[in-house]
């Protein structure tokens, strides 16, 4: 029987680097269960092993199929610098969602319709390569990798990126089911702590009920009124102990407050909610809102942006206020800014502006906030929130 012919020195070592570059690619996803996390890691560790710089993720909400940009690292200024250019459908999803996206893998073939009409700022990218995302046979979105050093990408290595996108299209329907069972979980939590609160309440109103009902009988009997008193001042002790109890409890752990609607159309139903005669012209302006976010971080926003809006409604004496929610693959950004009277900060009071209560729940989410505002100059408050897990 003729004898099998042994690899190549130099297939051993392409086949040796291409098991290393999946086995990096593999302990990468192995460590996260969140989506944020499991791209943005991901896309960084593709880039690294081939030697790349710029890369970005698309996918597709499983509700409606619009894309939304799920990850990128290094885009060139005239993207970065301009989130809107990143929305909606291009040439590579196109194809992708044509099912012809075979001959788009080569950095010399596809050309990016994003851009193709810019001239500044896109740091010499002009092609990329764009790997599939399935499971199962749906399309998840697509991988970009590019580089403005053109060159050919081998046959081999477009089958390991192609490997790569199995990889990474496993670790996202992973992450989903791990999302679905931590929000059934988180759930069934809120009902049992929901139980919890009424209980503790129902015992708090009772005691209240007593004391007040004990004051009463003194009264009636014409009792020593200093005993009456103690009473009384028992029972609104125990209604400050509960109603702080009630608000600490309440807070974050109400379901979501966009009553089934996703977090871009309860915005617009709070702007709405604003207009009227002798109000301000109150402008929304969303950017990147297909992307999907936890409850919390809905709420969060949500929240924050009623408290904002509500304040420049109020107290600013503003002509227009624009409202801007921003979500990147990195964080989301909300911008609430009004040109009415302003204020001096320092001597701004809590119940006027609410800025402790802003300050709490963007510090909750692991944000950050910035105020600028001076006396006749408007207010500008904008809040970002890191998508990826804090500590």
């Amino acid at each position: 029987m003729p004898r099998s012919r042994s690899p190549s020195p130099d297939a051993l070592e392409r086949r040796n680097r291409e098991l290393r570059i999946l086995n990096a690619i593999a302990e990468t996803l192995n460590r996260e269960v969140d989506v944020a996390s499991a791209l943005s890691q991901a896309l960084a560790r593709v880039l690294e092993l081939f030697d790349l710089r710029t890369g970005w993720v698309w996918l597709f909400r499983a509700e409606n199929g619009q894309p939304y940009l799920a990850a990128a690292q290094n885009l060139p200024p005239a993207l970065a610098n301009h989130p809107e250019t990143m929305e909606g459908f291009c040439h590579c999803l196109s194809t992708f969602i044509e099912g012809d996206l075979a001959g788009a893998a080569n950095v010399n073939v596809i050309e990016c319709s994003r851009l193709q009409k810019l001239v500044d700022g896109t740091d010499g990218l002009r092609f990329h390569s764009s790997i599939p995302l399935y499971a199962h046979g749906r399309k998840l979105g697509v991988f970009n990798v590019a580089s403005p050093e053109w060159r050919e990408i081998s046959p081999d290595d477009l089958r390991l990126l192609h490997t790569i996108g199995d990889f990474v299209a496993i670790a996202i329907e992973r992450a989903h089911l791990y999302a679905q069972s931590a929000d059934h979980g988180a759930a069934q939590e809120r009902n049992r702590l929901a139980r919890e609160i009424h209980d503790t309440l129902a015992q708090g109103l009772t005691a209240i009920t007593l004391q007040l009902e004990t004051a009463e009988a003194l009264l009636e009997a014409g009792l020593n009124p200093d005993t009456v008193r103690e009473k009384v001042h028992a029972a609104l002790a125990l209604a400050r102990q509960n109603l702080d109890e009630a608000r600490r409890s309440v807070l974050d752990l109400r379901a979501a407050p966009l009553e089934g609607r996703s977090l871009p159309e309860a915005l617009q139903a709070l702007v709405d909610s604003h207009a009227g005669i002798a109000r301000p012209e109150i402008r929304l302006d969303l950017i990147g809102a297909g992307r999907p976010l936890p409850i919390r971080l809905q709420a969060g926003l949500y929240r924050i942006a009623q408290e904002a809006l509500t304040n420049a409604v109020r107290h600013a004496r503003a002509a227009r206020v624009d409202v801007r929610l921003e979500l990147l693959p990195g964080e989301a950004r909300l911008t609430v800014q009004d040109d009415g009277q302003g204020f001096d900060s320092p001597s701004a009071s809590e119940g006027r502006y609410g800025l402790v209560g802003l300050n709490e729940r963007v510090h909750l989410l692991g944000g950050r906030l910035r105020l600028e505002t001076e006396p006749g100059a408007g207010t500008l408050i904008e809040v970002a929130i890191p998508l990826e897990p804090h500590e």
